[in-house]
């Protein structure tokens, strides 16, 4: 496999994670507006993973701080529920 068939495939799993990922999230949104408790949470969790994973394909420390401390949140409020 050649470094530019890597790059590309790379490429195209980020797309799909961050558009699924995104839209996951936005149904989190809509889950805490309507009181879909848990579901929202659940929703959430899974977004951020997916963008987590994102940040690691891209090297983008940004993404993967911002979303590693949202799991770590989420996560730990989930726990002490």
């Amino acid at each position: 496999m050649s470094e530019a068939t890597d790059i590309a495939g790379r490429d195209r799993t980020a797309f799909v994670v961050k558009w699924g990922a995104s839209v996951i999230q936005i149904l989190g949104y809509a889950g805490t507006a309507f009181g879909w408790t848990p579901w929202n949470l659940y929703l959430f969790v899974v977004g951020v993973l997916g963008w987590l994973f994102v940040g690691v394909l891209w090297n983008d420390r940004a993404i993967m701080l911002i979303h590693f401390v949202a799991l770590g949140a989420m996560l730990t409020g989930m726990a002490s529920q």
